[in-house]
């Protein structure tokens, strides 16, 4: 338990003494800074990690402003590309597997439709008996 808990700290000892809960780190840190921080730099790694909101704000502002300068056409072009690499990740369903899903919408829509009809006739009768 102590091991799972120093690896999480940033590679701080449970029982070391000072008062290093204060500085521990958020936990979203990516898997180059986690894998250093644990491999010896701990002190660097939690200024590191203290100190990388206000580098993203940096290189954030800097990013804005090559990307509103490119053009239009590269930025559509690498759009595209970049859509097509996350379709080519997508698991698409088999024909089965599709067929069963259709099957399960359509009984699913079939059943609400009758449904909302049902309350519907049921409460103009309600109102026609209230009223009429």
């Amino acid at each position: 338990m102590t091991d799972e808990r120093d690896t999480r700290r940033g590679g701080y000892g449970a029982d070391d003494g000072d008062d290093t809960a204060a500085v521990r780190p958020s936990g979203k840190r990516s898997a180059r800074r986690s894998r250093s921080a644990s491999s010896g730099a701990s002190d660097t790694g939690s200024i590191a990690t203290i100190d990388r909101p206000e580098r993203k704000a940096e290189t954030k502002s800097g990013r804005s402003e090559r990307d509103r300068s490119r053009n239009p056409f590269k930025r559509l072009f690498k759009f595209l590309r970049e859509v097509i690499a996350e379709l080519r990740k997508v698991i698409w369903p088999n024909r089965k597997q599709m067929v069963t899903y259709t099957t399960v919408v359509l009984v699913f829509v079939i059943f609400m439709v009758a449904f909302i009809s049902g309350l519907d006739l049921a409460f103009i009768k309600g109102v026609d008996w209230l009223f009429g």
